[in-house]
């Protein structure tokens, strides 16, 4: 049978010397899992890395590099310079992903296909844990789009909160995985509403179905009824997915009349 191309390259990767500078850069990795390492901890010295792993001081520098890159490290100069650990964002991680799938073109349907599994999880994973701060900030982004706009701006600005009411319960829910595939997906989503605009048709009955399962989720909290934030978290996304895509297809179509666009 003849190695299809994926298959070849496949191969090509597992039979790559992997170098030594990425051999240090999976160590160091290591020793943060296996030695729970935490940020603002010092790294070795350059010296006693190219003393550990008996190699030449530019490896070292590019193994720290790769890890500075990945906002693993970060370097100090002065006295007491040297790396230290450092957490990588939820931005940092989440930004290099969805611009890896921006030139895949995922739609909303592809991205629904994955939330609607995720949210109605992050929303009963929060249950008992909202602050007083969690609850004001859900009531004011209720509150930010509970009137109809009077301009595309404003539409804009309803659609983004829309995604951000949740993010606060991504925030809240103590599944770091859950939390973070949570806001991943709402930023990806929210990257498609302003990338391909469309937050641009009015379709003002879109954000009166999102203020109202964000009312009755809010009141659910409240009462920690978990079954009933399952309930309303899942019929939320179907209908939010729906409304997507008509709004996408209104898109679409102003494309196709717009002079020039054939």
């Amino acid at each position: 049978m003849t190695a299809t191309p994926a298959r070849r390259s496949q191969s090509q990767t597992l039979r790559r010397r992997q170098k030594l500078s990425e051999l240090i850069v999976e160590d160091v990795k290591r020793r943060i899992v296996t030695e729970k390492l935490k940020p603002g901890d010092r790294l070795p010295g350059e010296a006693e890395l190219i003393a550990e792993h008996g190699c030449a001081k530019a490896t070292v520098r590019e193994a720290l590099k790769g890890l500075e890159v990945e906002g693993l490290v970060v370097s100090r100069t002065g006295p007491g310079g040297g790396a230290y650990l450092a957490e990588p964002t939820h931005d940092h991680a989440s930004r290099a992903l969805r611009n890896f799938l921006h030139f895949r073109h995922p739609d909303s349907h592809q991205i629904y296909a994955l939330r609607k599994l995720i949210e109605p999880e992050v929303a009963v994973l929060a249950v008992g844990r909202l602050t007083d701060a969690d609850y004001a900030a859900l009531e004011d982004n209720i509150a930010l789009c509970a009137h109809e706009p009077v301009s595309e701006d404003e539409q804009r600005v309803q659609r983004i909160a829309e995604i951000e009411f949740h993010n606060v319960l991504a925030d809240a829910c103590p599944n770091p995985i859950y939390g973070f595939l949570g806001r991943f997906l709402n930023e990806l989503l929210r990257d498609v509403v302003v990338l391909k605009k469309v937050y641009v048709p009015e379709r003002h009955q879109f954000g009166a179905a999102n203020v109202d399962y964000h009312r009755q989720i809010v009141d659910a909290y409240r009462r920690a009824d978990a079954d009933a934030i399952r309930r309303l978290m899942t019929d939320h996304m179907c209908d939010a997915e729906d409304h997507l895509d008509a709004l996408e297809a209104e898109v679409a179509r102003r494309f196709l009349l717009e002079p020039g666009a054939a």
